[in-house]
């Protein structure tokens, strides 16, 4: 699974226009131990409270395939919200010990330096220290949003230094 490049993702569907190739746009910071990840999506759409990020991270974040498990990659909805952060030290380290391959955040992080101790990727819009609310609110496996780009549940996210793309799955 690691032996991809954004870069040629995108020469090898340029031409396509069904929009089952999408590119986000270059929003996300990079803060997680790991530079490159890719893996099925699962959503998430919340609003500053992750409760059900938390519960995601804390589940098992692999699937099987036949090659063997695969990590998938979360992507959670936060609304663009950067006055709470959904994901921190803590919950890194449950999604990096639960196989999770990745996480893209439309919204903030906190722990920095936590953050990239831990063996998964993490993309976010920006950084601040205060933590969520818990309300148990928002939606789990719906399409999401991030930065005007649609990702649906079951899609296939690709991310490295070059940026990130979404596919859908075939």
């Amino acid at each position: 699974m690691n032996e991809f490049s954004t870069c040629d993702l995108c020469d090898a569907h340029k031409a396509g226009t069904d929009g089952a190739f999408r590119v986000l746009p270059p929003a996300y910071r990079d803060f997680g131990g790991r530079a490159r990840f890719a893996g099925m999506v699962s959503t998430l759409r919340v609003f500053e409270d992750n409760s059900l990020v938390k519960a995601a991270v804390e589940s098992a974040g692999t699937i099987d395939t036949p090659n063997g498990p695969v990590g998938r990659v979360l992507v959670v909805d936060g609304g663009g919200s950067l006055r709470r952060a959904l994901i921190g030290g803590n919950l890194a380290a449950a999604a990096a010990r639960n196989g999770w391959a990745g996480l893209v955040i439309e919204g903030a992080v906190r722990d920095v330096a936590e953050l990239q101790a831990c063996d998964v990727g993490i993309r976010a819009l920006g950084v601040v220290p205060m933590p969520t609310v818990k309300r148990n609110e928002g939606e789990r496996d719906v399409p999401v949003q991030m930065q005007g780009v649609w990702v649906r549940p079951g899609d296939w996210l690709y991310a490295d230094a070059d940026g990130i793309v979404v596919m859908a799955a075939t």
